[in-house]
């Protein structure tokens, strides 16, 4: 008896001992492919259990790229999860005696409850949880089919981000909620494979659904935003008006030596078409004159004219605004001659003839009295 208790032991321990020789050896990503998973797995009491494995799948995120943001860019946000997870061991859940078939198919039960750390079928889902940014719903969802512990994947997850022009600077955090499965357990069908219909079947796993949500900073960095905010002024055809726009910082940083820039092209130009501005802090605006000239063939419409900022930032550096639009109603040319001032004219002639005939005939008659 004490022999027999003996080999148990030593039969137990090489066990033990050949699994840890597995963990240092073997790499999960050489194993048999992953197979779909069963529709139904067997139930317990047509399989066996040698091992209980400890230890699941824990994933993280990393962006590639920078995490800063641009106001009214779209951009493509591109993300590596990687897995951490860490197999601790296994306890063992029954004897193998001195079978050595039983043993056989505990070492390969150690081999199967050593992928209990990989994440299959990982589903990755973008949210912004704000009105300043959108996540493209074409990309807002994507899959993995599985991530093993300490490898990357080949590809990142692609999502498009489109960010508002009003976006206010600060931090953004970005949800990424996974939703995902790994083998919680492993049991060995021996004996029992023929029975359940499936020969060529030695295990069963059991899969349990896990969740995770992980957070992604993006940062709009503080900057100067300018906008038009008004325009006034007036403009005919065949004409030169005075046109006045007035620029806004609507940003958080000042712009210093601003500078003002209207493109006007045919049928309307400008002799001058940069003024200055000065510095326009957060929350001031500043007013530029632009002296515009317009065709007399042009076409009586509303223009849309180019305008953009110079500026100096706060590192010291030359900066331009985007560019922004002017609108400049063109009004029809004034005639000359209006219907009352040819009135008018026609009856200041009239008048100046009856005169004239008066005065003749007076002098008519004196002549013809001294006669």
């Amino acid at each position: 008896m004490k022999h027999t208790s003996g080999i148990k032991v030593f039969t137990r321990f090489a066990l033990v001992l050949t699994f840890m020789l597995v963990l240092s050896t073997f790499s999960v990503a050489e194993v048999w492919p992953v197979s779909a998973k069963e529709f139904l797995p067997a139930a317990y009491q047509h399989t066996t259990n040698f091992y209980t494995g400890y230890g699941e799948p824990d994933l993280y995120v990393s962006v590639l790229g920078d995490l800063e943001l641009k106001r009214g860019e779209t951009r493509d946000l591109k993300i590596v999860i990687s897995n951490r997870g860490v197999l601790y061991g296994a306890k063992s859940a029954q004897g193998v005696g001195t079978s050595e078939t039983e043993q056989a198919l505990a070492i390969k039960e150690l081999e199967y409850e050593s992928l209990r750390t990989v994440a299959y079928g990982v589903k990755a889902t973008l949210v912004a949880n704000s009105e300043y940014i959108d996540v493209d719903p074409t990309t807002s969802s994507q899959t993995l089919e599985e991530v093993f512990p300490g490898q990357l994947p080949d590809d990142p997850l692609v999502f498009t981000l489109r960010v508002s022009d009003k976006a206010p600077a600060g931090v953004y955090m970005l949800a990424l909620p996974l939703t995902y499965e790994y083998k919680k357990d492993t049991r060995m069908t021996v004996g029992s494979a023929a029975v359940l219909g499936q020969p060529d079947m030695d295990h069963a796993t059991y899969y349990q659904a896990a969740n995770k949500t992980l957070t992604i900073p993006m940062i709009i960095e503080p900057e100067p935003v300018l906008d038009v905010i008004d325009v006034s002024g007036h403009l005919s055809a065949g004409g030169t008006g005075t046109i006045n726009v007035t620029y806004m910082n609507t940003g958080e940083l000042p712009a210093t030596d601003a500078v003002a820039r209207i493109v006007a092209m045919k049928p309307l130009s400008c002799d001058r078409s940069m003024q200055p501005l000065g510095t326009i802090g957060p929350g001031s605006s500043k007013t530029a004159s632009f002296v515009i000239s317009a065709e007399r063939a042009a076409v009586v419409k509303t223009y849309g004219l180019d305008s953009e900022i110079k500026y100096i930032d706060t590192d010291g550096e030359l900066a331009y605004s985007g560019n922004m639009k002017v609108d400049v109603a063109l009004i029809p040319a004034e005639d000359k001659f209006s219907i009352t001032g040819i009135a008018i004219a026609g009856f200041i002639i009239i008048l100046i003839v009856l005169i004239s005939s008066n005065i003749l005939r007076s002098m008519n008659q004196k002549n013809r009295g001294i006669e």
